[in-house]
């Protein structure tokens, strides 16, 4: 469903720094890179699922929290570490909220954009989990 990569940081007296690299720290090829910041606390995002495409989400500043549901299990995960990322799978629905005010979330996609692989309705996101597994 989701997990947390724990990505090499490379630090000392000058400062950090932590590389990504597609089909290595991050599991498939990089086809689209986009953040989020000016985040307000008492907002929620996402809201949303994907046929087919994975991301990795990395809060290179402040911290926010996940609610991950794959139409079986949820789980509530909150990201703080930019040497850290979350692992969203397809067919995973997200949300993210408690955004610090210093928040600058970054994901990074398998795919390039694409409107039709996006399932923002919850129940059709549980239809289509539930087809998935009785075919």
């Amino acid at each position: 469903m989701a997990r947390l990569i724990d990505f090499r940081e490379i630090a000392d007296e000058r400062g950090a720094l932590v590389a990504l690299e597609g089909d290595s720290n991050i599991p498939f090829s990089i086809r689209r890179v986009y953040y989020l910041y000016q985040l307000r606390n008492d907002v929620r995002r996402g809201f949303h699922a994907h046929r087919a495409l994975e991301q990795v989400a990395v809060c290179i500043s402040g911290s926010c929290s996940f609610l991950l549901d794959d139409g079986h299990t949820r789980q509530t995960l909150k990201l703080s570490s930019p040497h850290q990322g979350l692992c969203i799978d397809r067919m995973v629905w997200h949300e993210m909220f408690d955004f610090s005010s210093d928040c600058v979330l970054m994901v990074i996609a398998s795919e390039h954009y694409d409107e039709s692989d996006y399932i923002r309705d919850y129940e059709q996101f549980i239809k289509e989990t539930l087809d998935a597994k009785h075919s």
